[in-house]
């Protein structure tokens, strides 16, 4: 069996860690994660967007450093960065739902790409050698609704706010790494993850958390575009993928060469795919039968035909990833949504951050000792 802290090669044992939109979703279970493995971690984001957070119900901002600031604001970023001279940075801050990106498309456009900038314009600053994971997402792509996965070189788009302005973040970092990276001590890769559901995600509008909040009211289900097809994946899949990408980042940086004027701009080798298996591209319906298997109880179909556009399907092609990093998912779909339910059942018994923070790390654990 490998521990976590094997398969990374104790790249993080002692190591500073600056993560920006720490008390987020993912943000927590990474900050968890690294902790496991020894870092000293920093964190940068606003207060945790939901109530419950996982964030505060684990104690997280009690058990590292953490800013209470917005991305935003290009000073604070840098004093945060060049003050704790991070060996890794993990830059998460966003705002990452599609359909509130409609209502707020200034708020998104500023914060995914003017505070994607802002990050690079603080590592920009450092002196001292930094391995540099900049998070995007799936949705990055020019979406033609192919049923093969977008490659890394695919074209970049965006039909809605959210998704343009990921976009708009990947060719910024591919732009500045050009222009300033090439022979500096910080080394700059774009990851590019599917839709990731896991515990302790309380966000409005996704559909695990919905069906959560249902299923303790013991109301149905809601579902709002049941033929959705996503590359669904539990939360440690795309985490694990960031990590072992930042700990072989100075090793493989010489692949990221630029790319000719014919290439989508930002087709490097500093952009990586993290997907699940072809089985986990799934319809939104599918996951909600499978989560009912779980935990009884009944759905129903609230589909808007006047509802905001949402891509149909999305699939990811990570070969990249497994030839460059030898990373490939490990939980297939039933198994992602098993211990995506697990975790929200178990919480239920859970009353103090130790709890919590207990069950996270033990999921941790289970998915590299399985």
């Amino acid at each position: 069996m490998t521990s976590s802290s094997q398969l990374f090669s104790d790249a993080f044992s002692g190591k500073k860690v600056w993560i920006s939109g720490v008390s987020g979703f993912k943000g927590s279970w990474l900050a968890e994660w690294l902790l496991l493995l020894g870092a000293d971690v920093h964190g940068f984001s606003l207060p945790a967007p939901t109530s419950p957070s996982l964030f505060v119900q684990s104690g997280l901002s009690t058990r590292m450093a953490w800013d209470s600031q917005d991305i935003r604001d290009l000073e604070a970023v840098r004093h945060s960065i060049l003050g704790f001279q991070p060996d890794f940075v993990f830059h998460l801050a966003a705002q990452p739902l599609v359909r509130l990106s409609y209502h707020q498309p200034v708020e998104t456009w500023e914060t995914n790409v003017m505070g994607t900038i802002h990050v690079l314009e603080a590592l920009r600053k450092l002196t001292s050698s930094c391995a540099a994971v900049m998070i995007t997402t799936d949705k990055c792509y020019e979406n033609r609704e192919w049923l093969h996965g977008y490659r890394e070189e695919d074209p970049l788009g965006g039909y809605d706010p959210y998704s343009s302005s990921k976009a708009a973040a990947e060719l910024a970092i591919s732009s500045w790494r050009r222009a300033f990276f090439q022979d500096h001590p910080v080394k700059i890769a774009s990851a590019r993850a599917g839709n990731v559901i896991g515990g302790g995600d309380w966000a409005l509008d996704r559909i695990v958390p919905d069906c959560v909040r249902a299923l303790q009211k013991r109301e149905p289900i809601p579902i709002r575009n049941k033929t959705a097809t996503r590359p669904w994946q539990h939360v440690l899949e795309p985490l694990s993928g960031y990590l072992l990408l930042a700990s072989h980042l100075p090793s493989i940086s010489q692949l990221a060469s630029p790319v000719s004027h014919l290439q989508a701009p930002a087709a490097s080798a500093a952009a990586f795919n993290f997907g699940p298996g072809l089985d986990s591209n799934r319809t939104v319906e599918d996951i909600v039968k499978e989560i009912l298997k779980h935990w009884p109880g009944k759905s129903e179909d609230r589909t808007d035909p006047k509802a905001p556009h949402e891509a149909g399907k999305l699939n990811l092609a990570t070969d990249k990833a497994f030839h460059t990093l030898g990373w490939q998912p490990r939980w297939d779909f039933s198994r992602t949504i098993k211990k995506t339910v697990d975790w929200y059942l178990e919480a239920e018994n859970c009353h103090t951050p130790k709890d919590f923070a207990a069950l996270t790390q033990r999921q941790i654990m289970e998915y590299y000792n399985q």
